[in-house]
């Protein structure tokens, strides 16, 4: 795995990688191990999906990642959780406004992947793109880059304390039924329901994440 890893991100930052099929031919492995080692590379942020253009290579974390890191490392799961609450729902309001309509397919393809998600990992990269692609819905680069450093975080010290059993998301998991709310906000530029829907499917995560810690 982690030669494939290292071959997939040879080409450097701004690369666009090929499509899947392209890249299993490539290097002799099944669709699947090429999706698993995408999903990787973009939970660890060397990669970038954005929705109509592609995948593309990110640049290499430099000196910054020390201040993410010690970030990482001073933040508990509620720290977290109150940052996304105060960031996540003003988000979802600009959304709201500036989303076109190719975004906003993308978040109902994203939503519709997350339930037939195989694994609690696979549900985690889908959300992840799912807020990240909410947040460049913005179209304010500093408000999706503050978002983008949030959500690092939250991923390194959140998603370790919910509960993942069972190995995949239930049929009736409560973020699926509230992931539609919050897009059929957005699409309907309600800001002030796009922001309620947030603030609600945020307050759900950590009513689990605090009874988990209890």
């Amino acid at each position: 795995m982690f030669d494939l890893l290292a071959r997939l991100t040879e080409g450097g930052p701004g690369t666009r990688l090929p499509p899947e099929r392209q890249l299993a031919a490539q290097f002799g492995v099944s669709r699947n191990e090429i999706r698993k080692a995408l999903a990787r590379l973009e939970l660890d942020g060397r990669l970038s999906r954005e929705v109509g253009r592609g995948t593309f290579i990110r640049a290499p974390a430099d000196a910054g990642s020390s201040d993410l890191d010690a970030l990482r490392d001073s933040t508990s799961p509620r720290n977290a959780m109150e940052a996304r609450l105060v960031l996540e729902p003003e988000i979802a309001s600009l959304a709201a406004v500036n989303a076109t309509f190719k975004q906003i397919e993308g978040m109902r393809v994203l939503a519709r992947q997350m339930r037939e998600a195989e694994t609690w990992k696979d549900y985690e990269t889908l959300d992840g793109r799912l807020h990240r692609l909410i947040a460049e819905a913005t179209g304010n680069p500093l408000l999706s880059a503050i978002h983008q450093t949030v959500d690092d975080v939250r991923r390194a010290v959140v998603w370790r304390w919910l509960d993942t059993r069972p190995a995949r998301p239930p049929e009736d998991y409560s973020s699926f039924a509230e992931h539609d709310a919050l897009i059929d906000a957005i699409e309907q530029r309600d800001r002030i329901r796009a922001m309620e829907a947030m603030r609600r499917h945020l307050r759900t995560t950590v009513d689990k994440l605090m009874g988990t810690q209890a």
